[in-house]
């Protein structure tokens, strides 16, 4: 009777390991690249600014036709779209030749600096504004 010191079959450690390997790469970077989509600074649509505060602050009633935000960067966005001021100006003409009686809101940052919002008011003067709110949290 012999016996063998050899198995006939050999198990191969190296293709599991790899195996291992490269389905942890494919979760890291699935992972990796959805929080990048979630988190994409493009894809935000909400405008954090932290507005102002006023004594005599009140509820809006109906949302405005027109809201401008300026951020505490100093960005301009008209309805949450990223514009410059001659873009704004462009945009605003536009709609005001369409709504004579058009209402705009400004959302404005209270770490933003003055001259920004002056900016903003010489351009709806300028284009005859007259239906103007200047948005504020009420003081508790």
């Amino acid at each position: 009777m012999k016996i063998s010191g050899q198995r006939d079959y050999l198990v191969s450690l190296e293709s599991v390991a790899m195996t291992d390997i490269v389905l942890n790469m494919f979760i890291f970077f699935f992972i990796s690249f959805s929080l990048l989509y979630t988190f994409s600074p493009y894809r935000i649509k909400k405008l954090e600014v932290n507005l102002p505060e006023a004594s005599s602050a009140k509820p809006i009633k109906n949302m405005s036709e027109a809201n401008i935000t300026i951020n505490n960067e100093g960005l301009v966005y008209l309805d949450k779209e990223l514009v410059t001021k001659k873009e704004l100006k462009e945009k605003i003409n536009i709609m005001h030749k369409g709504n004579p009686e058009l209402e705009v809101v400004l959302n404005s940052d209270r770490l933003v600096q003055f001259r920004n919002i002056v900016g903003i008011l010489d351009i709806l003067n300028e284009l005859g504004i007259k239906n103007l709110n200047i948005a504020a949290t009420s003081e508790e």
